[in-house]
């Protein structure tokens, strides 16, 4: 594995280790896949430090991450870990033991469900959301909308992957949220 050197940026450096799967899960579309991104430590390391780094910042610094089931677990998770605060699943329906509050929103071909327990969050409390790729939307913008509803404050979205062709980023910045991208990819 090379090292990251100064004159490649983060992105970039990212970009090299995102694999593109054609054809799939579809004829036509081009996936982005960010498992290489997790299976190297050395890339690993330089995606969350990406990350826990522009939040330490104190006026970005969030009160809990949320992460969106299930890519966003993983980021998520992490980067709460290093910033030393707690961090809260999103996870699709029917897979939170607790008393919940849920959010539909439509895909391409029907419609996904996500929960969070009602709990999770406390009124007022500074959040950063978190999930590996944002395409059309949906999911992140059911997670503000869920957040939002138990009274937090979603101070921020994030990131590793944006596909701006499909209009997600462009939904939630709409809504008046700001998102960290580390990557955009042209295309589906």
């Amino acid at each position: 594995m090379p090292a990251l050197s100064a004159a490649l940026n983060v992105s970039d450096f990212l970009r090299e280790h995102i694999r593109t799967v054609p054809d799939w899960p579809s004829a036509g579309v081009q996936f982005r896949d960010i498992t290489p991104l997790l299976q190297d430590p050395q890339v690993f390391r330089v995606l969350i430090d990406a990350f826990v780094h522009r939040y330490m910042a104190p006026q970005l610094r969030p009160d809990v991450v949320a992460g969106l089931d299930a890519r966003g677990f993983i980021i998520g998770a992490v980067v709460a870990h290093e910033l030393n605060v707690g961090f809260v699943p999103i996870r699709k329906k029917g897979k939170l033991p607790f008393t919940t509050v849920e959010e539909t929103y439509e895909l391409e071909y029907g419609s996904a469900t996500v929960e969070l327990h009602t709990d999770a969050v406390t009124q007022g409390q500074r959040v950063l959301l978190i999930d590996d790729l944002i395409a059309t939307g949906g999911t992140m913008i059911a997670g503000v909308k869920l957040l939002e509803r138990l009274g937090a404050h979603v101070m921020e979205c994030a990131v590793i992957v944006d596909l701006p062709e499909l209009g997600g980023s462009s939904k939630l910045k709409a809504l008046g949220k700001p998102l960290l991208t580390l990557v955009d990819f042209e295309g589906h």
